[in-house]
């Protein structure tokens, strides 16, 4: 399967489950493979990912659902609880920190590319995931789950969480997307 077709294969599935079609290795090693594999500037190395499963991934998501103080419909939070599991994304700015200092005149740059590093390894392994025909979605609780998540899975200071993957079988395919005018957003000069 080419790259193109990967990506048009990759959608937001809100319905999962915890039945992996792979062993929950095969999902570990290609998050290890992925997160090794993808480029960053100056080659920064500043992605984490922590994979969360089993018990764990039920007590994070009741975590979440207590952050927020029932301000979440719990039916939404559940939903991402009945996956098998979820990834969580970071950048260690303690990497990031020491480029900046060797590396003065890009100072301002690093934390840019760090997250769109981040989100190179996010679209990456979410693609990969698909390609094992798991299903994911990704989802922004943070800031107000930092806390929380950090005190659960003792994550250092210096570790910045960006998103949340949940991740499981496919309980059902999502609807169709509309196909929009692509040439609104994309402009060729020649």
């Amino acid at each position: 399967m080419g790259i193109q077709e990967s990506l048009a294969k990759r959608r937001t599935y809100y319905n999962i489950n915890k039945e992996l079609p792979v062993a929950e290795e095969e999902v570990v090693a290609l998050v290890e493979n992925t997160t090794e594999l993808v480029p960053d500037a100056f080659n920064m190395k500043s992605a984490r990912v922590i994979v969360v499963t089993k018990a764990k991934q039920d007590e994070l998501w009741d975590a979440i659902y207590e952050a927020f103080g029932g301000k979440v419909a719990r039916e939404k939070i559940d939903s991402f609880k009945a996956g098998y599991g979820t990834l969580l994304y970071f950048y260690d700015e303690d990497v990031v920190k020491g480029l900046q200092e060797q590396f003065p005149l890009y100072a301002a740059n690093f934390p840019i590319w760090a997250q769109q590093a981040n989100g190179m390894l996010q679209i990456s392994i979410w693609t990969a995931l698909r390609e094992l025909n798991i299903g994911a979605n990704l989802q922004h609780y943070n800031p107000v789950i930092d806390e929380t998540v950090k005190k659960m899975f003792s994550v250092p200071d210096s570790w910045k969480l960006i998103a949340q993957m949940p991740f499981g079988g496919i309980a059902a395919e999502p609807q169709a997307k509309d196909k929009e005018d692509i040439k609104a957003r994309v402009k060729v000069f020649g």
